[in-house]
């Protein structure tokens, strides 16, 4: 399959690299990391990142803006995303051939040519893989700056290496990207420190969660609360894991209003949560789902759905 890509890749003059809506360093890490590879073992093809920017990630990167006539004869390749509805920059049809690269369950088998594996830590951790395969079959090199954004990749889908995606064979490529040249202390403050205001909210959500009996635990972040804090839906993906630090808790959802939704993270110590959030319009991993609700009253049903879950596991 890797050789296939491969011969794909060379086959094409213009490439373009997608990824999901609402990106996270594995996002980026995966489509602008591969964007380097091509880039600097083609230096005469055309490749494009493309995607809504998040300014949280300008520490790593900054996407590409490109009109719609790149997409003729161009081949388009998907990272990191697990359905259609998900991918960033709805353009992904117009190209020529179009693969998917991805770590989540293959639900939504969509492309022309499609890798998938489950059991990667994340998506840079395959494009990794992929370098590998090309560095044996074509004499792939691996830029620094590539290796840096891997590297991101692999430690945002791994918490830091502590959730159990991590698997040895995670920890040997990190272990080889760490002797690259770039500053792992500059990369770790950005992608870990964090401004006053959003530590203001953690502290609120330490004050206010909630967790029943069975260690099912929640959080609301209404209009009202964002707004007190200064901080903006997307700002409170940094804080997703800040209920797993709580003793006793199984899974715990973050509820955050956005403008006409409001956005479900899920994530688990033990139980598989990736059906409820399917059920409610998401997905993703067995561990960490994220999906939407239309209503508070929808929002109150995914809590009711989650405690129900962490009552059966206990």
């Amino acid at each position: 399959m890797k050789r296939q890509i491969i011969d794909k890749i060379e086959q094409y003059d213009t490439i373009i690299l997608h990824r999901h809506v609402r990106p996270d360093p594995d996002a980026y890490g995966s489509q602008i990391g591969l964007k380097q590879i091509i880039e600097m073992n083609y230096p005469n093809k055309r490749v494009f990142a493309v995607g809504e920017h998040d300014d949280s990630l300008t520490f790593l990167a900054c996407p590409d803006e490109i009109k719609d006539d790149e997409y003729v004869g161009a081949l388009v390749i998907v990272v990191d995303t697990a359905n259609t509805e998900r991918i960033a920059d709805e353009r992904y049809i117009k190209g020529d051939f179009l693969i998917k690269i991805d770590h989540h369950p293959n639900d939504d088998a969509y492309g022309d040519l499609l890798w998938v594996n489950t059991d990667a830590s994340s998506v840079s951790e395959m494009i990794f893989e992929l370098y590998e395969e090309g560095r044996e079959y074509k004499n792939w090199k691996l830029p620094d700056a590539g290796a840096r954004l891997l590297f991101a990749g692999i430690v945002g889908d791994t918490g830091r290496f502590i959730y159990p995606s991590a698997t040895f064979r995670t920890f040997e490529i990190a272990g080889q990207l760490i002797r690259y040249n770039f500053n792992r202390n500059e990369l770790f403050n950005g992608m870990y420190e964090r401004e006053p205001n959003l530590l203001h909210l953690q502290g609120y959500i330490y004050e206010n969660f909630k967790m029943d009996q069975y260690g099912a635990a929640y959080i609301k972040l209404t209009k009202e609360v964002l707004e007190k804090f200064k901080v903006t839906p997307s700002e409170t993906s940094l804080l997703v894991g800040s209920l797993s630090e709580i003793k006793g808790v199984c899974a715990w959802v973050i509820l955050i209003e956005e403008t006409d939704q409001i956005r479900v993270r899920i994530r688990s110590k033990g139980p598989v949560i990736n059906e409820l959030a399917k059920k409610y319009h998401g997905g993703g991993h067995p561990l960490a789902s994220g999906a939407t609700a239309y209503s508070w009253e929808e929002a109150d049903q995914v809590i009711e759905d989650l405690k129900e879950i962490c009552r059966l596991y206990k």
